[in-house]
């Protein structure tokens, strides 16, 4: 009775330990990691509030999933050079220096100002539904054409400066829950504005799995909470006091959406 006792109390032991040290195992590679978070205002964190004072006009909020990130994992080092209105050819211009042989992980998430976006919406709040859905048609067919090409671009150039990083690559929400009631744009012009996110996500997945990186998609973390939803709002709507926040992620909308999905992604 004593030995099976003792056997059953060995084996728990074991089993409670391996499952520890499983569970810890990816934190304490990544406290040796040296991390460098490049992209766009969704990456510096435009619409979460508390910008450092150094980032300037690339408002980089403490808020933001890399900032959270290096907050709650403690890598070895930790730098962002994300910056509000980003493309990826800026990326490549004055973001990528940061990179070195040393880098280890890097995130990033760009390709929505090379389509358009801003201007897509503002062509939506501004104009009708004809108007709105040929601007977002137009930026379809330049995502198409364009995008897989300029994303290649920037990611050979993180994996000739930093070759040794795992890289994940983080989509963007959409924007919209549609069948609602909802205020605003027609249901016309949002389910297409939709669609745009939505190719552009999936064209960025198959880019960044062309390049062997992680995608991390965030799309399913937000429904619920999207613009139209019934839940909390984690995007902000068009704010005609901040125009620069709107349809960006809010701090929940960074915290508990686009901070989980890169966790899990970077390990």
């Amino acid at each position: 009775m004593r030995r099976t006792r003792f056997l059953t109390l060995a084996l728990s032991l074991a089993t409670a330990l391996g499952a520890s040290l499983s569970l810890s195992a990816p934190a304490q590679a990544a406290a040796t990691d040296r991390y460098v978070a490049l992209g766009d205002s969704y990456a510096s964190g435009v619409g979460a509030g508390s910008y450092t004072s150094e980032s300037g006009s690339c408002q980089r909020s403490t808020n933001a999933y890399p900032a959270l990130y290096a907050a709650n994992i403690k890598p070895a080092s930790y730098r962002s050079v994300a910056c509000s209105g980003a493309t990826t050819t800026s990326v490549i211009n004055t973001q990528l220096s940061a990179l070195s042989s040393t880098t280890s992980l890097v995130s990033i998430t760009v390709g929505g100002n090379d389509v358009g976006y801003s201007n897509i919406m503002t062509t939506c709040v501004l104009k009708g539904t004809t108007e709105c859905v040929a601007a977002v048609q137009a930026a379809e067919d330049k995502a198409r054409a364009q995008l897989p090409g300029l994303l290649g671009n920037v990611y050979n150039g993180i994996k000739t400066r930093a070759p040794n990083a795992r890289v994940v690559v983080v989509g963007y929400p959409v924007f919209y829950q549609l069948g609602t009631v909802c205020v605003g744009l027609s249901a016309t012009s949002r389910a297409k504005i939709n669609e745009a996110i939505n190719l552009v996500d999936d064209i960025t997945r198959s880019a960044a799995n062309a390049a062997g990186f992680t995608f991390a998609d965030v799309r399913s973390a937000f429904v619920g909470h999207q613009l139209c939803s019934y839940g909390e709002k984690w995007l902000h709507a068009l704010n005609y006091l901040n125009l620069g926040v709107s349809y960006h992620p809010t701090a929940a909308g960074q915290s508990g959406g686009y901070y989980p999905v890169f966790r899990n992604a970077a390990g």
